[in-house]
């Protein structure tokens, strides 16, 4: 049958994909708009099947707090290239998905990945359908989320490095004039990469490892089997230092802690938890 270029067009405005593959997808559907929309997603299906192996570290990452402060989410959405990661088309679809995270809060990648795109398709599957249009291997690879009641708290988002990096960061104390030192916060995790908030934060897995690292240097220089305790301890204060938030120096004042700079803004501000994704 003819196919019109009207009739091309118009199906490239719906799905983004190139002019012969619509114009190819509605000789195959005979001209019917929703089944070439369906070849088109089998075609992505395929390809992404095809490409399954590749690697996909490249990409945006999108950081959103809802317009209370209350919560916050952040997401990464990766394909092959740096072309692709710089696209208008793929940094909406990015902001697309990360807007509907917002409002679902769903608590799981998973379950983030079956919520509704629009009202025929899902997340999941539009990202399976952008494969075909696109033609690399694309993947919703991370996503984290803050919850705050109100009045407990607010959420503050920064994005990183044009979309390189993501930080939410929930901070105990609401208001406006507090965005600014979440915003220094949250350049500081993305700059200096902390594993948790504190010390009290650290899982006892990773405590104990870095005790058994800090007895065998001890131990390898030398000193006697009675101190290795001791030194090791000593060494994992310094770890605490340079790896949880609040004890890190901060990157804009190097004599004061994280700890002290926020409280040197509101004697009782501090931070609660944080999520930090990153293409690396």
């Amino acid at each position: 049958m003819s196919i019109s270029a009207k009739d091309v067009k118009h199906l490239r405005d719906i799905t983004g994909a190139g002019m012969m593959d619509c114009k190819k997808a509605l000789v195959e559907s005979n001209g019917d708009v929703e089944g070439a929309i369906e070849f088109l997603r089998k075609k992505g299906q395929k390809l992404s099947a095809k490409r399954a192996e590749r690697e996909a570290n490249e990409g945006v990452v999108i950081a959103l707090t809802s317009g209370n402060r209350n919560n916050g989410v952040v997401v990464r959405l990766s394909c092959e290239t740096d072309f692709v990661a710089k696209g208008e088309g793929f940094i909406e679809l990015a902001n697309t998905i990360a807007g509907i995270a917002l409002k679902n809060l769903p608590n799981s990648l998973e379950d983030l990945l079956v919520l509704p795109f629009d009202a025929t398709i899902n997340i999941g599957d539009k990202i399976i359908e952008q494969v075909g249009v696109i033609g690399e291997k694309i993947e919703v690879k991370d996503y984290a989320k803050i919850e705050t009641a109100a009045g407990q708290g607010q959420v503050i988002p920064y994005i990183h490095m044009g979309y390189k990096a993501g930080v939410i960061v929930g901070l105990n104390q609401e208001g406006p004039d507090l965005i600014d030192y979440g915003k220094d916060v949250a350049m500081q995790i993305a700059a200096m990469k902390p594993i948790a908030v504190n010390s009290d934060h650290v899982p006892q897995e990773v405590i104990d490892k870095e005790l058994e690292i800090g007895k065998e240097l001890a131990r390898n220089e030398g000193k006697p089997e009675a101190m290795l305790e001791k030194i090791a301890r000593g060494r994992l204060n310094k770890f605490f230092k340079e790896t949880t938030l609040l004890n890190q120096s901060f990157v804009k004042d190097s004599k004061q802690s994280v700890e002290s700079y926020l409280k040197s803004k509101h004697p009782d501000l501090t931070v609660t938890e944080f999520k930090h994704i990153s293409l690396s």
